[in-house]
């Protein structure tokens, strides 16, 4: 059974889905499924921002399939692993978590980097491209811990 991880940030268009593209290029489907959703619902059944799309394609990764989509309760018995990009994020899926097991889940993502330093990925929406590449190469570095301890079974919630 592949674990299964969600990718969280505020609009599912910047951040979000390229976590999702990242961490799913770094592991077979059969080891790991990654989603990504918003906390909010604006942008809901669009592609994820083109910017975004430009910088994970600059890396050989193709977004453009994906669709937004805002976090919804079952995603907590859906999904093993929550990720959240910031501490909002983290403080509003906290919100809606139906249980203590399912905030349980939930992970701010670099502190898979940086333990319990509750660091943010930078919101790259009113930047420019290369806010864009700086925020792939934040969540490169720490999607490839996270790799590394799913394919190890370390990962711990």
């Amino acid at each position: 059974m592949p674990t299964k991880v969600l990718m969280v940030c505020l609009g599912n268009i910047c951040r979000s889905p390229l976590a999702e593209g990242i961490l799913q290029s770094k592991l077979s489907k059969d080891i790991c499924l990654v989603d990504s959703a918003g906390t909010g619902n604006w942008h809901a059944g669009e592609a994820p921002d083109k910017r975004s799309i430009a910088a994970a394609k600059n890396h050989g990764l193709d977004i453009s399939q994906q669709r937004c989509r805002q976090i919804k309760q079952s995603d907590f018995s859906n999904f093993d692993y929550i990720y959240v990009m910031d501490n909002s994020n983290y403080t509003n899926v906290l919100a809606i978590a139906p249980s203590e097991t399912s905030k349980s889940k939930v992970k701010v993502i670099l502190n898979e980097l940086h333990p319990n330093q509750n660091l943010e990925v930078p919101d790259p929406y009113w930047g420019n491209s290369n806010d864009f590449e700086n925020v792939y190469q934040i969540l490169d570095e720490v999607c490839e811990v996270i790799a590394q301890q799913i394919k190890s079974k370390k990962i711990t919630v």
